[in-house]
């Protein structure tokens, strides 16, 4: 058997060929996922350790509250005096690593787009870890070094100048250092070590700091210095060994880039599943063009398990070829991957691949059960075939009980999908990872169960989609409608390919639609203030003094600030957003649309008072009157009565709403997210925006000033770059349904090889078999385009529901649909290239003489 399933494929190479890619796409995109995030880890942990060399004992802030977007509060300088103190410490010294933004002479700022920018204080030896190829470490308050990469990259050399902006204004300091970690590298990250207490006064954390590395004395375990430390230290710190710190640190980074290996897994599972569906189409071509070649070796003796034993053979070895190929290729993908993560300024530290046994098993076994279990149906259904059927080359067999029961399953799986959907939108499950594995396991079986069902929509939908063909092109488009209808299992699962690829696709860009037109509403709805002032990024903190410098400038009537943090609720597991506001002033740029309390509620509000979100409380049973027991990062365990509820459309301001002095007193932030300033009436508008922007721009460069309108583009912005990450991701799987086209048209005309012949024969032309030919193709593919559109148009309808409540606002991009219909259809005329070509140059004489 295994010689029948080895000439099987040298007799159809080119189709094994298809099938082949098909299983390499999958199995390199899930390959190059595990490759690339395994990468990512080792190459944080090669830099946390490298960080700690010389380091046995590390105290560092201890996280009591996870937070998205802040760094843990830093904790007083004075238990370095502590820590220096306790027997068999050999040397101590506290320093700061903090967020910041650093740019060159030109103002531009260093590293990539979305990339990290800390800066370091200097430390002595044997904490210093630096290695300084050109210079040395900065030694007064003037002085900076800089990371080696950032300085080849904006070519910056010993006596150039940087800027620094942290929590304050941009400072300038003249290089005299550059200097690298090890052999580790950081990605798109830029870093500038500066002394001590002027690290501190950069990054806003004066008689702070945010790590003390303590060195033992001879003799002294550092098991039993970590013990003795912790005893002494306050309880808000953390004491741990440096090997402990290290790993951990590199766990917290692999937890928070999770999410890439669940996306990309995701993407993966999407190709391998179209993949799926053209292997299941080319082993229905090979079988159905082997029926002479099975009814001989039935003849001969071959029992209907040596026949199915050839075909599943035939698959495995396909299996084993696309999977070995796809794990060889998963370094080219991880590389391929990460290069497209740059170009959207992504760009994550690569220290040399990692390739681990588990990618191995993992990536072979998907592949190989893929192409086996899409081969199965085919090579059971080989197996009916009598001998003197199989002699005479007649049709597989068609059960209309089959029909009946596929029905069945789909309806069955279909209500399962819709079901396990709305569990996870409405079931009130209180994690949000087992709702979204619901949603995700809904989706999946909805998609199925369309799939299953679609043969018995091809008819109707090919009629739809292929009626304006016939009138424009008559006889060909006709010829083309009826091509398509006449198996209708077979275009179904065809279409299903593209139908699973462009579902995702409308499903994403509908869903980006309705984000950008619920972000637009709510500018237009609360942003009462002229100018916003935010971080480049979008959402981390700005420097705390834009605030004073604004309000500063004249024709500005009014400045105020919302700050966030996070914290814990007693009797909740998830961690809540907190908002903070200064309550006079916050009220004449920022409208809240109050359901319970008025504007007065907001004016008084005070240090132990909070604003509930309206969803919030109601999802929770929290009420005006009640009170809030909440835990901080700070570890303060506090209690805030609800004295008002608004409406909070887009969630922006979290689930509740306290003071300024509230969140810098009980949280530990001071630093401000978003600024909103308003102008005087009367006031020149152009000059005064002017002077914001340029007062920005030259003190602030973390910072951008924006109006309404570039307030909305630049969210748009942030979106379509999202947007645009996905379609080159799913784009895999629609190369993929191409090649299932390509793979159908091919049985088609090898099915109708006697059929080409007469209609040559009688007349017609080559270009008008060509043209039938690829009609067909756009048929086919419109069918999977209206299925999908479809599908993702309901998905995101049916996502969207629960989101109503927070301001969430639907819209459908009739354009952008319209436009991917069109690809779809290009995309069918692509496919028909091939098969086009090779239709009309069949030898009319010979496909007359076809049997």
């Amino acid at each position: 058997m295994l010689t029948v399933a080895l000439k099987g494929i040298a007799a159809r190479k080119m189709r094994a060929a298809g099938t082949v890619f098909a299983v390499f796409l999958g199995v390199a995109l899930i390959a190059g996922t595990y490759i690339l995030t395994d990468t990512i880890n080792r190459s944080f942990d090669d830099i946390f350790t490298t960080a700690l060399e010389g380091t046995d004992v590390v105290v560092s802030p201890k996280v009591i509250v996870e937070q998205e977007s802040s760094e843990p509060p830093a904790f007083p300088a004075s238990v370095l005096e502590t820590v220096r103190q306790v027997e068999g410490v050999e040397k101590a010294e506290g320093g700061i690593f903090s967020v910041v933004r650093i740019t060159n002479s030109n103002g531009d700022t260093l590293g990539s787009e979305f990339a990290p920018q800390f800066v370091a204080s200097v430390l002595p030896e044997p904490f210093d870890v630096f290695t300084y190829e050109e210079g040395r470490a900065p030694r007064t308050d003037r002085e900076a070094a800089i990371d080696q990469a950032n300085a080849e990259r904006e070519d910056i050399g010993i006596g150039d100048s940087v800027g620094v902006a942290g929590e304050g204004r941009l400072r300038r300091y003249r290089v005299v250092g550059i200097n690298k970690l090890g052999d580790t590298a950081s990605g798109g990250s830029a870093r500038v070590t500066l002394v001590r207490p002027e690290a501190q006064e950069v990054a806003g954390k004066r008689e702070e700091l945010d790590q003390i590395s303590v060195a033992a004395s001879s003799g002294t375990s550092p098991i039993d210095l970590e013990r003795r430390i912790a005893r002494v230290v306050p309880s808000s710190v953390r004491v741990e060994l440096a090997s402990e710190s290290a790993e951990r640190r590199t766990k917290d980074i692999g937890d928070d880039l999770g999410f890439i290996k669940v996306a990309l897994l995701v993407f993966s599972g999407v190709a391998l599943v179209v993949g799926g569906f053209l292997i299941f189409n080319t082993f229905s071509i090979t079988v159905a063009q082997r029926i002479r070649e099975f009814g001989l070796l039935r003849t001969l003796g071959a029992s209907r398990g040596q026949l199915l034993r050839s075909v599943l053979a035939e698959a495995l070895l396909i299996g084993v070829l696309g999977s070995v190929l796809g794990l060889l290729a998963g370094v080219g993908f991880a590389n391929g991957i990460n290069s497209l993560f740059k170009s959207f300024g992504i760009d994550l530290p690569n220290t040399g691949t990692v390739i681990v046994g588990r990618t191995i098993v993992v990536a072979l076994t998907i592949g190989i059960l893929t192409t086996v279990v899409a081969s199965m149906t085919p090579a059971l259904r080989a197996t009916r075939v009598s001998p003197m059927d199989a002699l005479r080359e007649a049709a597989l067999p068609e059960s209309r009980r089959r029909g009946r029961v596929t029905a069945v399953v789909a309806a069955l799986l279909g209500a399962l999908g819709l079901g396990m959907l709305l569990i996870g939108l409405f079931g009130g499950l209180e994690s949000s990872s087992s709702a979204a594995s619901l949603m995700g396991g809904g989706a999946a079986a909805v998609l199925f169960a369309v799939s299953l069902y679609s043969p018995q929509l091809v008819r109707p939908l090919a009629a739809a989609a292929g009626r304006p063909i016939e009138a424009l092109r008559g006889l060909t488009g006709r010829l083309a409608r009826e091509n398509a209808m006449r198996k209708p299992g077979r275009t179904a699962v065809t279409a299903a390919a593209l139908m699973i690829g462009l579902a995702l696709v409308v499903f994403v860009t509908v869903f980006a639609a309705g984000i950008n037109e619920s972000i637009a509403s709510a500018i237009d709805r609360n942003f009462k203030g002229d100018l916003t002032i935010q971080n480049i990024d979008g959402f981390s903190p700005v420097p705390r003094s834009i605030e004073r410098d604004v309000q500063q400038i004249e024709g500005i009537a009014a400045v105020s600030a919302i700050r966030f943090s996070e914290g814990k609720v007693e009797g909740q597991k998830a961690t809540q957003r907190v908002a903070a506001v200064d309550p006079p002033n916050i009220g004449s740029v920022f409208d809240f649309e109050f359901t319970e309390g008025d504007k007065s509620s907001l004016e008084q509000l005070g240090d132990n008072e909070a604003i509930l979100d309206e969803s919030y409380g109601k999802s929770n049973n929290v009420d005006v009157g009640d009170d809030l027991e909440v835990l901080t990062p700070t570890g303060r365990r506090l209690s805030y009565r609800v004295v008002a509820a608004v409406k909070d459309r887009t969630d922006f301001l979290g689930s509740f709403v306290v003071s300024h002095a509230a969140l810098a007193q009980d949280f530990g932030e001071t630093r401000d997210n978003y600024i909103f300033a308003a102008f005087a009436p009367g006031a020149d508008v152009g000059q005064i925006q002017k002077r914001v922007e340029r007062l920005v721009k030259e003190r602030y460069p973390s910072a951008e000033a924006l109006d309404q309108e570039q307030l909305k583009k630049s969210q748009k912005e942030q979106i379509g770059q999202l947007l645009g990450l996905v379609y080159a991701l799913l784009s895999l799987a629609v190369v993929v349904s191409i090649f299932g086209i390509v793979n159908t048209l091919a049985l088609s005309i090898h099915e109708r090889t006697r059929e080409l012949g007469m209609l040559r024969a009688v007349g017609m032309s080559r270009r008008q078999v060509r043209r039938i030919v690829r009609y067909e193709a756009v048929i086919t593919a419109l069918i999977g385009a209206i299925l999908g559109t479809v599908l993702g148009v309901l998905f995101a309808a049916l996502i969207s529901r629960p989101l109503a409540d927070e301001g969430f606002e639907l819209a459908y991009p009739v354009g952008t649909l319209l436009f991917l219909l069109v690809l779809a259809a290009l995309a069918g005329v692509l496919a028909a290239i091939g098969p086009a070509r090779r239709a009309s140059r069949l030898n009319v004489l010979d496909a007359l003489a076809y049997e």
